[in-house]
C-alpha cells in the first residue's frame, strides 16, 4: 500500500513489523513475510542510515526499533497506523498479535 510512496515494498514491510511490535530482527521478519533475507537486511541498512531505525544487540542478534529522536516519527507513526487500517483483518491480526514464548504447561485453553 505505502509501495509507491516508500519505493520498496520490502520497506514497507519492515516499517509496519517494526511499528507493530516495537522492534524486530531481520530473519523474523523475512520468515514472517516469507521473503528474502538479504532484502530485509538492506531495507533495515538503509532506514538505519537514514536514521528512521535505531539498532541494538542482544547476544548475537541485531535488534532494530523505530528511532524516537527522528524528527517525523509522529507522522510516520500516523501514517503506519492508518496504512495498517486499510490491511485485511487476518494479516493485521498475524502482525499486531504475537507470542514469544510458549503456552505454560497444563494451562487450560
Amino acid at each position: 500500500m505505502l509501495e509507491p510512496i516508500l519505493g520498496s515494498i520490502n520497506r514497507e514491510r519492515v516499517l509496519l513489523y517494526v511499528f507493530s511490535r516495537t522492534e524486530g530482527y531481520a530473519r523474523e521478519i523475512s520468515n514472517f513475510y516469507k521473503t528474502d533475507l538479504s532484502q530485509i537486511q538492506k531495507q533495515m541498512e538503509r532506514l538505519e542510515e537514514g536514521g528512521v531505525l535505531y539498532s541494538r544487540t542482544a547476544g548475537k542478534t541485531r535488534l532494530y526499533g523505530l528511532n524516537p529522536r527522528y524528527p517525523f516519527l509522529s507522522e510516520i507513526k500516523a501514517l503506519l497506523k492508518k496504512t495498517l487500517l486499510f490491511y485485511p483483518p487476518d494479516e493485521r491480526d498475524r502482525l499486531t498479535v504475537f507470542r514469544r514464548r510458549p503456552r505454560r504447561k497444563g494451562k487450560p485453553l
